[in-house]
């Protein structure tokens, strides 16, 4: 983006909007400093492998801990983003094995056209499911305990159809019957959930989050988006939402997530409504470590992460790192 393009763009945004776009070009100022060579071959500058007879092993210390992605229509670019993402990180049969049972957790809370950016792309969803089934995936599930009536949302969200396109299969998660009561260790807004059984049952689990703005937390990402994994979501805001949305973590760790932050809802959130502020950010973010990803999340949102007190939270807990100056983060941009 040149120097006209992006102060045109801060002044279509407003307030809200530039700030975001500001900080999403401090996060990727230093993705202009490597040279194309150098974006060309991470693996030759980092990895290192030790081979045991035809086998390689590879130590997952060797990756970036966060990549994050620019470039592309804000909406239909995503795919790409996921691609090049994906293989910055290692490729998902980094995470699922052949033969195993995937779980995707999208957030698909509310019953809203796929503009309204309100649930996860779609176009990523499908993206997701399909690699994992190229990987040698068994059975790909694709669910989240929606705000509004599920099968609306479903429906309406554009998800369920481009989910069973790709080989998906749309799991239910209305009904108390679907979820298991988990011990929370180390707890103390929450001592235990009841959380669905796909996400502890599965081989693997995928958290896709969409960010954008929360009437309660102040931002969805990440940690936000694991609510729709539990049946009580009640017990969250009665007992204090930010912690909870830190403890929930400490029962259900997913072992990849991957943030939508193409069309970002400014304002608004959680569901929208006609009046909402946008930012075309155009962004894709990938980690193991959630607290990693909404920390960069709220850069891309225009605050510090420490404006979000349950990322604070939840690096306490020692579910992640915050700290994104001492962290190995690949970016990408095109």
């Amino acid at each position: 983006m040149d120097r006209r393009d992006f102060l045109e763009r801060l002044a279509a945004l407003g307030l809200a909007g530039a700030a975001a776009l500001v900080e999403a070009e401090r996060l990727f100022a230093s993705a202009r400093e490597a040279t194309d060579s150098e974006a060309g071959m991470p693996e030759m500058k980092r990895l290192r492998s030790a081979r045991e007879g035809s086998k390689q092993t590879i130590s997952a210390a060797l990756y970036p801990h966060l990549v994050a992605v620019r470039g592309g229509d804000a909406i239909k670019g995503v795919v790409r983003r996921f691609d090049e993402g994906m293989t910055a990180i290692g490729g998902i049969g980094r995470f699922v094995p052949r033969g195993s049972v995937v779980a995707i957790k999208p957030n698909i809370g509310w019953d809203v056209t796929p503009d309204r950016a309100a649930n996860a792309n779609p176009l990523l969803v499908a993206r997701i499911a399909q690699a994992a089934l190229e990987a040698g995936a068994k059975k790909v599930y694709v669910f989240d305990h929606s705000c509004d009536e599920w099968k609306a949302c479903y429906r309406n969200s554009g998800i369920e159809k481009a989910a069973r396109d790709a080989g998906a299969t749309m799991a239910p998660a209305n009904a108390q019957a679907y979820y298991q009561t988990v011990e929370i260790k180390g707890g103390k807004a929450l001592s235990e959930a009841k959380v669905h059984e796909l996400a502890l049952e599965s081989d693997v689990l995928i958290n896709v989050p969409v960010l954008k703005s929360h009437g309660g937390a102040g931002m969805t990402a990440a940690l936000k988006n694991l609510m729709g994994l539990v049946w009580d979501r009640g017990a969250f805001h009665a007992r204090g939402l930010d912690s909870a949305i830190a403890e929930i973590g400490l029962a259900v760790r997913p072992d990849l997530t991957v943030l939508d932050a193409g069309q970002v809802m400014l304002t608004g959130g959680p569901r929208g409504n006609a009046s909402s502020r946008y930012a075309a950010l155009g962004m894709l973010m990938i980690s193991t470590d959630m607290v990693a990803v909404d920390a960069a999340a709220a850069k891309a949102y225009g605050r510090d992460a420490a404006a979000f007190p349950y990322i604070g939270k939840a690096a306490t807990l020692g579910l992640g790192s915050p700290d994104l100056e001492r962290m190995d983060i690949r970016r990408i941009s095109f």
